[in-house]
């Protein structure tokens, strides 16, 4: 770990300032020069059913592939929407890299729902969506919808601040490969390989993108440190209305815990009017992180968070003719990692332990390194049936998954009185989740439309115990059926 400096900076030394320099070599021919008409003219069925055309009566940003080019340089998915209405972004390690996070209308990533080409990606229990886990996934996505509010129908969590729809596995008919090159401000590096057969014999294709970003962070001990991998295998049709496509996505990154801030107190009953932002800022240093300060006064080297995740998605798509078109599509996601952290001076009873006693002295607080693990398995279907005919559009869709997961605990080192590799709790949870919806739009009168959404949803979610309550016991099972009300645009 590297360790910043916290005397004062100015205020333009807080931003972040991409200096790029940006290489790229290219061999066959580059998407950039790959005309418009080779693009594979099979409707991306899995993601129709969840997105919204221009007459739809929701607020809606569409972003293409050029836009997220333009954008495109190392940091985090949410910073390719900053220019979108009501989307608000941050950083922990002040630079965008490591873990980010947006609120869209004023509400957290925890409410928005976030699909991978219409497969659920919110983590279950959280409900958050952690950009952090799949880096460089802009370098590979040819189409984002943003939905602002509660939207439609989608699978998922609840979107109540918005949905976030991510397209990812377009491939082109002609051969390609690129490398990209870049490099920013506080030691950032990004390196990106894609390659792509084209259209072989038989309709067979493959692509492939390697990533790899580093930075050193604007914020002390900060550093991020991404590796991404995704592989798609697709086969079309001759007569392309059959389309079959396989997507592995596989992120892992380690990045320095950055999420408390630079320390500063705020006292209840305080108000804006009395507090001097600014002053407080320079005072406790812009660049100051507190976690993972010792006893000795020296920080932890390594107070990071270290997470694996990986994405098995397998699409079937038909057109049956011109009118109707269906998808059925299964997945499977991979998480598995753990927070690694010092602690000081925490209590023996917090960790299931008797307060040691040495010579007459009952020790009641040790300082200790501890790892909080996560390790998870959430899969499931996808479906839709799809029919769009002159003035009319019709979805019928809906997902079931399943989400198993252990939350786990271990000491791996402590002053006294604590076994080596220590666990002190071992917790299952476990998740399913079915919906279905059906939409329809209706072209009324000329420029008058009638939209109908209507969803049923039944959850089960048990969980035996928490970390720090492990004798309380949870499980609900909750069956809601949501109508939405007739709407119109005009």
């Amino acid at each position: 770990m590297r360790y910043g400096k916290t005397e004062k900076t100015n205020e333009e030394d807080f931003h972040v300032h991409w200096l790029v320099m940006y290489s790229r070599f290219i061999s066959f021919r580059s998407r950039d020069s790959i005309p418009s008409d080779s693009v594979q003219l099979l409707t991306p069925v899995e993601v129709r059913s969840t997105r919204l055309n221009e007459k739809s009566p929701f607020a809606v940003s569409n972003i293409g592939k050029k836009e997220i080019a333009k954008q495109n340089l190392g940091q985090n998915f949410p910073y390719l929407l900053n220019q979108i209405p009501s989307v608000v972004t941050s950083s922990d390690d002040g630079v965008g890299v490591g873990y980010s996070s947006m609120r869209i209308r004023g509400t957290d990533i925890a409410r928005t729902n976030v699909t991978f080409n219409g497969i659920p990606v919110n983590d279950p229990e959280s409900q958050g969506a952690f950009f952090v886990n799949f880096g460089d996934i802009a370098s590979s996505s040819s189409s984002i919808q943003l939905q602002r509010g509660v939207g439609s129908s989608t699978n998922g969590a609840g979107a109540f601040g918005a949905s976030l729809n991510i397209y990812n596995i377009e491939q082109n008919k002609q051969a390609f490969a690129t490398i990209s090159n870049a490099y920013g401000s506080f030691n950032t590096w990004k390196h990106t390989l894609q390659a792509g057969t084209g259209l072989l014999r038989g309709g067979f294709q493959f692509d492939v993108r390697l990533s790899k970003i580093n930075s050193s962070g604007y914020i002390q001990r900060s550093n991020s440190d991404l590796k991404s991998l995704q592989f798609l295998a697709g086969w079309t049709s001759k007569d392309e209305m059959t389309n079959i496509k396989f997507n592995l996505l596989s992120g892992k990154e380690k990045t320095g815990q950055a999420w408390n801030g630079i320390g500063t107190i705020f006292f209840e009953g305080q108000g804006a009017e009395g507090l001097n932002y600014s002053e407080q800022l320079d005072l406790a240093g812009r660049r100051t992180n507190t976690l993972g300060k010792m006893a000795d006064g020296n920080y932890y080297d390594d107070q990071t968070d270290n997470y694996q995740q990986d994405y098995y998605q397998l699409f079937l798509n038909h057109k049956f003719n011109q009118y109707w078109s269906s998808n059925l599509s299964f997945f499977l996601t991979r998480g598995k990692g753990y927070y690694n952290e010092y602690r000081k001076g925490d209590p023996f009873s917090d960790y299931g332990l008797q307060n040691p006693v040495i010579g007459d002295s009952v020790i009641t607080t040790t300082n200790l390194t501890r790892q909080l693990w996560l390790d998870n398995h959430y899969y499931g279907t996808v479906f839709s049936l799809n029919y769009s005919r002159n003035n009319t559009d019709i979805n019928i869709g809906g997902a079931y998954t399943q989400y198993d997961a252990r939350h786990y605990g271990f000491i791996r080192w402590a002053d006294v009185g604590v076994p080596v590799n220590y666990q002190w709790y071992n917790l299952p949870a476990s998740k399913n989740d079915f919906n279905i919806y059906a939409k329809l739009q209706q072209q009324l009168f000329t420029n008058f439309y009638g939209f109908v959404d209507v969803q049923l949803r039944s959850v089960d979610y048990v969980i035996n115990g928490f970390r720090k309550n492990q004798g309380l016991k949870s499980g609900d099972n909750t069956l809601s059926l949501t109508l939405k009300p007739v709407s119109a645009t005009l």
